[in-house]
Parts: C-alpha cells; structure tokens; sequence
C-alpha cells in the first residue's frame, strides 16, 4: 500500500465512521472528506469541485424539482382512487399501498413519492382501524423498490450510470434496470404484503389518539391578568420571551371574545384571561414574575384548540427540515412563523422534556397548532409534512396535465437517445418554469441539497480511490476468490457488502464508492462490467435494516412509532429475499 492508497482509505475510513455515528449530517461528512482529500493530495484542487457539474448530479437535481411538478399537478393522486376498496382488507391494503408507491416512485424521488402517499397511509389507516405501524414501513419499503425500476427512480441508478458512461462510453438507457428491477420489486412487495407487514409491532399511531399521545390536557391552565401585573400593556410575546420559550399561549379570553392562537404582538389588558400551554415549573415561574393570577387547570383537547380559522394538526420533521437540530426556543415559532407547537412524539412516545428546549430530530411528530390559511406555507418553508390532514397540503394542486405531458417527452427523448438525462430533464424543467408550471420559489425548495452536496463532494474522492489503485486493492481479494467460488457467489457476496454499507450511510454515497470496486472485480475477471453495475444498483438501493440508510425510513419512524430495531424484522428476511431473486436475473438478463 503506497502513502495516496493509504490516505483514501484512512478518508474514506473516517467519513464511514462519521456516517454511522450519525451525529454528523452527511453532507457536511462528505464536504470534509473532500477538503481533507484536497489538503492531502489524493485529488487535485483545480478538479475538486467538478463533480458539482457532473451529469449524475445534474440530473438527479432536476428528477427532484420534476417530482415537485408531478406533485403539484395532482395527477398522481389520481392513482390513489382504487385504495378504497381494497382498504377492507390487510393483505390488499398494504399490496395497494406499496404498489401506488413503488410505481410513483419509479418516475419520481422516493421521498417525494412516499411524502404524497403518507397522509393517505395514514388516513385509510385510522379509517380502517388499523396501527399506522402495520402499514408505514411497507410504504417506505414500498417506495424503495420502486425506485429499483427505472434509471431515475433512485440517485443510485443515474451514478451507476454515469461510472458506465465514464467506463464505455454509453449510459445505462432509461428502462434497462426494468428486467431485473421489476422482478425484485415484484417479489419484494409481494413478500411484504402477504407477511412482511405481518412481523411488525402493532402500535397505533394515528390522529385518533393524538390526545393520548401528547397528552396536552396535562400541560394546559388558564391565567388572569390582573390591573397590578407588570406586563399589562405588553405584548404576548413579551410573555413567552419570559418563560424563554417554554410556554405557548394557544387562546386568549377578552371580555366576551375567544381568540385561538392569538398573535404574539397583542396587547395585554387586565382582566385577559391566557389559555397557556406548558409544564408545571415554567408556568409556576411565570405566574410568579409577572404577577399573574392561576385560575385553575384548562379542561381542553386539541379539539377545543381549533376552530375555522385556527387548526391543530399533527406533522413530521422531515429530513433536511430547518428544524432539524434546532428547538422552538431558539426557532422562535410563534413569533416569527405564527404556530405554537403544544406536543413532541418521537418513536411513537411524548417527549417530556420542555417543549421549548426539545431539539427536534427527523421523524419527530409536532402537534401544531396556527391559522389554516399560513399553515402550508408555514409548514413547507419548515420542512414539516402534515399527516392525515387530507384538506391540508403544502402545495397547490393546479389539475393541470402540462407538467407530466413536459415529463413524458423528456424520458421519450431519453428513451430514443435523442438527448442525454441530464440535458432532457433540465430543460424540461426549464419549459415548465416559463409555461407557470413552477415558480422559482417551488424550483429552489424542491432540491434536496443536501443531497447535491453530497454527490458533489463524494463523486471526486470515489474517483481518488480508483485513481490510486484503491479500488484494485480492494477488488483483489474478491478476485482471487474465482479460484474456489463461482462467479455468482462473488456476485452475491458483492450485492451484499453493497446492501451493509447502504444501511449504515447514504444510498448514494455507497454507490459512487462500490461502482468503481464492482468495475474492477469485472475486469479483474474478465467479465461483463454491466453485470457487477447492475449489481451494485440494486445493493445500493437496498437499505431496509435501520431507518438511517434512507430518508423515506427516516420519515415514517415517528408518524409509526417505530423504533431503531424494529426495522430488521422485514428489513432482514427482504434483503434475503433480495438476494436470492436478483442474482439469477442479473445473470440471466446481463449475462457475464
């Protein structure tokens, strides 16, 4: 092992560490192990940001905003129209369930598939009586295969692509993942609708049982604001400032008025009566310093809290959300984005900590609490994702049939080879920006940066580890396993080194650093290189053992009440599944 060899192992190493540490998001991990491998030597600073304008990056930006499009249209809810019959039953449930995804997911982002189909999961959940935890996993899962179909169902899919590109000239064409892709989503949702969701924990998780969850009426009690109290004449927030974020006054009695989620620069009167939300030693507190008179416990529930013009809903911390790390003290949400936020659940179970001082993770369920006209704007500029909230969505749906008509020509000039993905999808994007399909705003706030981020800065030191010899180092040993194993064994083996590491980091970054090591193993054995790629896509996508591998696992942990082990139990016997189904169709459709 030469000093470079060493220096893109102990890199690569390292960001591996900090991937399943996961304290770290993985766009910052990624932007540090290409400054490090710059600072090192290993790739060269006059080429280290060229992976930013790579045409996988590229065209994995513009899937992202066409899918915003797609959304936007309502056509894909459309599809969602024959659940209802075969909501009656498990088995069809969740088989309709993961197939609307999965077909959704193959021409959209994954996680912009599962974020439309999770309020309706949701809600054809509670109206069947049945746990959230039963149906949101397969959902997830659901999503995932889908995205094993086409070449922009999953970022994966368009690296593999473009190391194929860089390898021999010609990309993958758009459906030539389908044979064998189709095959493993076809058995991977047949294994989870008939007994996969069957060996999840049953627990139930829906808008049902918000009260039990969050528990509001144990942190709700009304105040008066008597003549003598130092913040008559102050503002609301003036209050909250006080209690340093730690209180939410949800109503305000004024006379004869009831005001929900007053805002926070009215003006204290005496005789206001505050309906506040909070726990025992904040409010104890605040009674205290500002003078105020405790009238007693509120007898309220969420559904007291709402009225025409305020709602109360439950929403999930996405992944990549402005909250994520953050809590609504220092957030300040009631003052500069107008919601109280009176209850946090993670993993299915209320957190008890200060709502103020909560740091908010991804998956995180909020019960929110603000005026129904703000709320989607609100709410999307947040990154939050409301559940079960059928009339509430975050974007408009305009009914109109331009963007997915604009999306069908871009993958028939793909298709023919007319133009290649990258140039076709932009400039799809781009026509749909002039014809009003897409603002600017929806254009920018679409892209799943980070994402971006972390193909632009991981592309290159995959290319240091191939351009030092890494990648034969690493393929070598698996070589010389010819000698005693058959070809398919190594392929097998090859598949499932490829799903560990997915399930532990990035989907993406996996396949940009296996691409190389699969092209390699293929060489050294002097076998088809689209054999081990196709290989390689389908072990990257295959992230079903814990919820970090992929942001669709993230999202639907709290809205199910999942737990970090809760995953393996489909996850491992899918991934079994997986194996056994792809190894003799990659043989058979891409023969060696």
């Amino acid at each position: 092992m030469n000093t470079d060899q060493f220096i893109v192992f102990a890199v690569i190493g390292l960001a591996l560490i900090l991937f399943i540490w996961g304290r770290i998001r993985y766009d910052v991990v990624a932007m540090m192990a290409l400054i490090g491998s710059v600072i090192l030597g290993v790739v060269p600073a006059d080429t280290a940001f060229e992976g930013f304008g790579h045409p996988a990056v590229i065209t994995v930006a513009a899937v992202l905003i066409i899918s915003q499009a797609l959304r936007n249209s309502g056509i894909v809810e459309l599809a969602t129209r024959f659940l209802e019959p075969a909501a009656g039953h498990p088995t069809l449930h969740i088989l309709a369930l993961t197939t609307v995804v999965a077909i959704c997911s193959a021409f959209m982002n994954n996680v912009g598939a599962l974020a439309l189909m999770l309020p309706i999961a949701i809600g054809s959940a509670y109206n069947s009586k049945r746990p959230t935890s039963e149906v949101l996993m397969p959902l997830s899962f659901g999503s995932l295969l889908g995205g094993l179909t086409t070449l922009i169902g999953t970022p994966p899919n368009i690296i593999i692509s473009s190391f194929r590109q860089a390898e021999t000239g010609q990309n993958f064409a758009m459906f030539d993942f389908l044979p064998v892709g189709l095959g493993v989503a076809l058995a991977g949702i047949v294994f989870i609708s008939v007994l996969g969701w069957r060996l999840l924990p049953k627990r139930a998780v829906n808008n049902s049982e918000n009260e039990n969850l969050f528990q509001i009426e144990d942190y709700i009690a009304e105040v008066r604001i008597p003549e003598n109290s130092p913040y008559v004449g102050h503002r609301l927030v003036d209050l909250e400032t006080l209690a340093q974020g730690n209180v939410a006054v949800v109503a305000l009695v004024r006379r004869e008025d009831r005001m929900l989620a007053p805002s926070g620069y009215m003006r204290l009167k005496a005789g206001d009566i505050l309906t506040l939300e909070s726990d025992t030693d904040t409010l104890q507190r605040v009674v205290d310093e500002a003078n105020l008179e405790l009238v007693g416990s509120a007898d309220e529930s969420s559904q007291d809290l709402q009225s025409d013009r305020v709602g109360v809903l439950e929403a999930v911390v996405t992944p990549g959300s402005r909250l994520e790390g953050r809590t609504a003290h220092n957030m300040q949400l009631h003052t500069h984005h107008g919601i109280n936020t009176l209850g946090v659940a993670r993993q299915g179970k209320p957190v008890n900590e200060r709502i103020g001082r909560v740091r908010f993770m991804p998956g995180d369920v909020l019960l929110i609490q603000g005026i129904r006209e703000e709320m989607p704007e609100t709410l999307s500029s947040l990154g939050l994702l409301p559940l079960a909230e059928r009339e509430l969505s975050l974007t408009p749906k305009r009914g109109s049939i331009v963007a997915p008509l604009l999306f069908a020509l871009a993958i028939l000039l793909v298709v023919f080879g007319i133009l290649p993905p990258q140039i076709s999808f932009l400039g799809a994007v781009g026509t749909m920006v002039l014809l009003g399909e897409l603002n600017l705003k929806e254009l920018y706030e679409s892209v799943d940066w980070s994402i971006i981020v972390l193909l632009g800065a991981m592309i290159p030191v995959g290319l240091a580890l191939e351009t030092t010899g890494g990648t034969a180092m690493i393929a070598s040993p698996l070589i010389s396993l010819s000698e005693h194993i058959p070809v398919w064994a190594i392929l097998g083996l090859l598949i499932f080194i490829t799903m560990i590491l997915s399930d532990v980091m990035n989907n993406a970054a996996t396949a940009v650093l296996m691409a190389p090591i699969g092209i390699s193993i293929a060489n050294g054995l002097g076998v088809n290189i689209d054999t081990f790629l196709i290989a390689i896509a389908i072990g990257s996508s295959s992230t079903y053992l814990t919820p970090i591998g992929h942001q669709s696992n993230l999202l639907v942990m709290g809205p199910g009440g999942y737990k970090f082990g809760d995953y393996w139990r489909m996850g491992l016997p899918l991934d079994l599944i997986i194996l056994i189904v792809s190894v003799p169709l990659i043989l058979w459709i891409w023969p060696l």
